[in-house]
């Protein structure tokens, strides 16, 4: 595999063709991902739930996505790098600039932070200084207690098109990537067929330009496995076959399947 890049994922979403994400926290899986050739790693801050043994993602702090950023960095030369940035770190200009060229100093390659039209003048501002930017709309997790729970999003028309117009906001702002979070698969195809950046989904159907998991969940890790996640350890024996195979769903469109969205 070559080194990735984000034309590397537009060409993909020309050519009609979907791509495996995978989430990674330390320097061991981050290598192994590379070896199975998955084009996208995100280090998400649900190192919160997985790794640090949080409830949410709302205690992880810019000193806990730096350490790891930094760790997946230095065992993946070719996958395109993605930090989440975490709870507040976003919340005003001056935070948005420094917290976002801190991820990017030591390792990432894109940021990625949750929210709608809110967030148009801080995706203008780090496109505009050369900092990719991926949007994430449905389930944000950072959001969790206003949410008033982990629910599924956009299942009535207004909510629906509320998504639909922060997706076509934030594209216009100039975010590169955009994650759809636990949304009806037929408002993931919506949004897929009307943007021109690639739209990856987690819990949001088969029509999205690609797919995301938790590297913990789809190993069978995790306390609590999400409806949206396979176990594809189980059905391999070993991390590097159950990368691979889970890559290899992803580009067949095997997965997800119906049992894994929703409506």
């Amino acid at each position: 595999m070559k080194a990735v890049t984000i034309h590397t994922l537009n060409n993909f979403k020309a050519a009609q063709e979907k791509f495996p994400v995978i989430t990674a926290y330390d320097s061991a899986f981050s290598r192994q991902i590379e070896l199975a050739e998955i084009e996208v790693v995100l280090v998400g801050d649900s190192l919160g739930n997985v790794v640090l043994g949080y409830e949410s993602t709302v205690p992880v702090t810019m000193s806990d996505m730096l350490h790891h950023t930094a760790a997946v960095a230095r065992g993946n030369n070719k996958s395109l790098i993605i930090a989440d940035m975490p709870f507040m770190s976003y919340s005003n200009r001056a935070m948005t600039l420094d917290n976002a060229a801190l991820l990017m100093q030591v390792g990432a390659q894109m940021v990625k932070v949750e929210g709608g039209a809110w967030l148009e003048e801080s995706v203008f501002m780090l496109a505009e200084r050369g900092i990719p930017v991926c949007g994430h709309l449905g389930l944000t997790p950072q959001s969790v207690n206003k949410l008033g729970g982990y629910k599924v999003q956009g299942r009535d028309a207004e909510a629906a098109q509320q998504i639909f117009n922060d997706a076509e906001i934030l594209q216009s702002a100039g975010a590169d990537l955009l994650v759809l979070e636990c949304v009806p698969s037929e408002l993931t195809a919506r949004i897929a067929q009307h943007l021109t950046i690639p739209v990856i989904g987690i819990g949001a159907g088969p029509d999205a330009d690609a797919q995301v998991l938790v590297l913990y969940d789809m190993l069978g890790f995790s306390p609590r496995i999400p409806k949206f996640t396979k176990n594809f350890l189980a059905e391999t024996g070993n991390v590097q076959e159950a990368l691979q195979a889970y890559a290899r769903a992803v580009r067949n469109g095997e997965f997800p399947q119906p049992e894994h969205c929703f409506s």
